[in-house]
């Protein structure tokens, strides 16, 4: 049996084993958000016309992923839309916060150095979910 730290980055890279799930009233405009905003990478999108049962974003260097889908009502995964606050972990900050302006996302926290050695920013897409990314990689 092998634990996160045993099983290597290789595996990591091409599966994340966690996907963080976020809801969107508009989940094709997010998409299309988090493509050109961040970077995300479109891996897989199920569901017909503007409802998105399900769809798979991975992070640019593959170490990790998002889920998404639109909201419904009634479903056992039902979630309000503009509630999550994801982070991610980036080489080029500056890069991906003016991508982020561009895109539309509204400044929460602007292009900062932090104490603790990370340089970052804090945006809110156009759903409302606050999204944080900077070059802190975790103790």
């Amino acid at each position: 049996m092998t634990g996160p730290a045993e099983s290597g980055a290789a595996g990591a890279a091409r599966n994340p084993a966690v996907w963080p799930c976020l809801a969107y009233r508009d989940a094709p405009a997010a998409i299309r958000f988090l493509t050109e905003a961040f970077g995300f990478v479109e891996r897989a999108r199920y569901g017909s016309g503007d409802v998105v049962e399900h769809a798979e974003l991975v992070w640019p260097d593959g170490t990790g992923g998002i889920m998404l889908a639109s909201v419904r009502e009634g479903s056992e995964f039902a979630q309000s839309a503009g509630t999550a606050v994801v982070y991610a972990v980036t080489a080029e900050p500056d890069l991906l916060f003016a991508r982020a302006v561009a895109a539309g996302a509204e400044v929460v926290r602007g292009l900062k150095d932090e104490e603790y050695g990370s340089r970052g920013f804090t945006v809110r897409d156009p759903e409302g979910n606050l999204w944080s990314l900077g070059t802190y990689r975790g103790a």
